[in-house]
């Protein structure tokens, strides 16, 4: 497929998206346009930071034996 056949594809799916938001109305958000909130349970958070601190410990430990 050549560059040209793509940019029509591209050209004529964005021309469909922009008739269904179009229909949707103006108060309808764009869809590539919102921001999802990313929730994240307190247990996981305390898991990674866990698990980042005991990088950081071994990362380190490693220095200090190195020198």
């Amino acid at each position: 497929m050549n560059t040209t056949a793509l940019i029509a594809i591209i050209d004529s799916e964005l021309a469909r998206l922009r008739e269904v938001r179009a229909l949707l109305g103006k108060d309808a958000p764009f869809p590539f346009r919102t921001k999802m909130k990313r929730i994240m349970s307190a247990d996981a958070r305390a898991r990674i930071s866990a698990a980042q601190k005991k990088r950081w410990n071994a990362w380190k430990k490693a220095k200090k034996a190195a020198r």
